[in-house]
């Protein structure tokens, strides 16, 4: 008789260990969408722990910065920029810690050396009972539509110079 009902408590355990793994089959696939979608946005997103190391890195910050996410992880935030512009970032991250979000323009250092314009959000992430747990910080490169602007203003310098010459050409 102790085996029936032993037969019956596994039947029951396995039904209900197979209705578990049918409710986490979804949550594993919002998972990995929501991770497909961080990685393959068009802006550069870091989550920055508390104690001011990269914890996550897309790739699209990584390729920015031309470096690999794996690599970057576990480094100090402020190495993605520049020494010159750390001491402008902390004033801008100190701000953020008041405001909650903070929105600056600064260089950032590519692993090769040259460097990036970027358009910089910090966003400052509190827990339930609002204790500060870290930031994230979404990077545009804004390199592409910086050089572009600094080609037209020489285009248009060297226009105005034309227009001179053939002024006083014409005299």
């Amino acid at each position: 008789m102790l085996w029936l009902y032993l037969l019956a408590a596994i039947t029951a355990l396995c039904i209900a260990l197979r209705r578990v793994v049918h409710r986490q089959t979804p949550l594993s696939d919002e998972i990995y969408t929501t991770k497909v979608a961080f990685d393959h946005l068009q802006s550069g997103v870091a989550w920055v722990s508390r104690d001011g190391r990269l914890g996550a890195v897309n790739s699209s910050l990584a390729a920015t910065l031309s470096s690999d996410p794996k690599t970057l992880l576990g480094r100090e935030w402020l190495d993605i920029f520049p020494p010159q512009e750390r001491e402008r970032v902390r004033e801008s991250y100190s701000r953020m810690l008041l405001l909650g979000l903070i929105e600056f323009a600064t260089y950032g250092q590519r692993a090769d050396g040259t460097f990036a314009w970027l358009n910089v959000l910090l966003v400052a992430v509190h827990d339930h009972k609002l204790r500060f747990v870290g930031h994230h910080c979404l990077v545009l490169d804004s390199t592409h539509t910086r050089l572009l602007e600094e080609r037209l203003k020489i285009t248009e310098e060297r226009l105005q110079e034309l227009e001179l010459e053939a002024v006083s050409l014409a005299r």
